[in-house]
Order: C-alpha cells, then structure tokens, then sequence
C-alpha cells in the first residue's frame, strides 16, 4: 500500500496525466510550462515569471488563477522555480497558475537585524507590487481568465507579501493562502478569504496571527501542520509532506 502511495505522489511531481485522483476525484489535465521575462517600465523593473496552464482546458466557466510568491532566496533568481510539486498539481487541475520571482541578482539582500515589520516592508511592497503588474500583464494576455476569484499564495516572506497585497491593494483579490507568514499580519477582514498553514518549527511574531476570536469573525482558518517544518515548505517537502499541504490547499480552493 505505502508503495502504491508513493507511485502516485511521484506522478505528482513528473505531471503525468492521471496525477492527483487520489486527491481529487474531478477532472485531471496534462500540463504546459513556461517561463517569461516581464519588464514593468513604470518601475524599470523586471519581473521573471514561469507560467503553468492545463493543456485542452475546457469548462463552462471562466478559468481561475492563483498567483504564487516563493520564500526569500538571497536573490540567486531562481526561486519562483522551486514549488513544482504545487504549481504543477494546480495546473493539472485546472487553474492557471503565475508563480512570479519576486528576487532579482541586483537586488539588496534583506536585512538580518532591525525590526522585520519596518526593514523588511520596503521588500514586502515591491512584491505586493509584482502581484498587481504581473495581474495588469494577465488581463492584456488573457483577458478570459477570472479576475473576480483570484488566489494568492505564498511561503514565508511571499507569504509576508501576500498578507499585505490585500491591505494594500483591496478589492483585486478574493482568497490568500499563507504558508507560515511570521512577521506580516494577517488581514483581519471580511473582503477576502485568509488561509494560513502553519510549520512545526517556527512561531509567528506577536500580532500577526489572529486571535481565536478574530479567527470566528472573520472566518480566517489557521492550520498547524505537526510534521512539516519551515523550510519543508517547497520542493524539499517529501511526499507526504506533498500530499498534506496540496490536501489542504484544495479544500481551501474548493471552499
């Protein structure tokens, strides 16, 4: 039986065309990949993206889109690359997945000292920035894609930036999913979904979680993941590992 488990949470990671029914019971595609250099002139910046879209998708409703921000790389600029096991999995199941390199060779490494919440927020904005050009870039692209349900997801400091896009920028999108943010708090509202998988290892910053009865109000849902560390978190996560995350990721999707 363990075997036949691990058969199938390979195929996760190789996106063969049957990968996830045991996951996920509906509708399964293959997978195309692709990577683009987008340049924001308002910014002079460039933004690396790697796209990954079902291939044949066919539905009677506007395709989904769940935009991804990696954890902090030191800027070696290949991080966004490096969460196949769930971008590819997204895919296969139909939505249209952006995972954007927020980290650039040429940029500053963020400080080690000082007070995250203020050295760190700079970084936090250029990321929220990212999100907002890369969605701009997808409605002249892909004009047919749903823009009223957006997902963002994110680990670590992408998930820092991810609990700021909202608060930022409100009214864009309509779920995030933060995979242990620690130092950015988690937006305390109603007009939009918020979702936190939590490590093992690692505890947030006073403040950034909710209390339990924020949590009620606002109908946030954190979850603890007892055997999954911080830094477990992306492909270095083993099967199981795989299996728990993308599980919870689907209901919070699917809800």
């Amino acid at each position: 039986m363990k075997r036949i488990i691990f058969i199938l949470l390979c195929a996760i990671h190789s996106v063969c065309p049957l990968i996830g029914q045991t996951l996920n019971n509906s509708l399964t595609y293959s997978v195309s990949f692709d990577t683009l250099k987008l340049f924001d002139q308002a910014r002079q910046r460039e933004v690396p993206i790697a796209i990954y879209k079902p291939k044949n998708y066919k539905s009677n409703n506007e395709q989904r889109i769940v935009l991804l921000s990696h954890g902090y790389g030191q800027n070696k600029g290949s991080s966004y690359l490096e969460y196949s096991y769930l971008t590819e999995y997204l895919a296969a199941k139909g939505y249209f997945v952006v995972s954007i390199q927020h980290e650039l060779p040429t940029d500053s490494l963020i400080p080690s000292t000082g007070i995250p919440q203020i050295v760190r927020r700079p970084f936090w904005d250029r990321g929220a920035d990212n999100i907002l050009f890369v969605l701009n870039e997808l409605k002249k692209t892909n004009p047919e894609l749903d823009y009223k349900h957006i997902t963002l997801i994110g680990h670590s400091n992408g998930a820092d930036i991810c609990a700021l896009f909202p608060q930022k920028y409100p009214n864009i999108v309509y779920k995030i999913i933060a995979l242990d943010n620690r130092r950015m708090a988690l937006p305390k509202t109603n007009d939009v979904k918020v979702y936190s998988l939590r490590s093992s290892d690692q505890k947030a910053d006073e403040g950034v979680l909710p209390t339990e009865e924020e949590q009620k109000k606002f109908g946030i849902k954190i979850i603890k993941l007892e055997n999954t560390m911080h830094n477990d978190m992306d492909d270095h996560a083993n099967n199981e590992q795989r299996e728990e995350i993308i599980n919870y990721i689907m209901t919070f999707l699917n809800e």
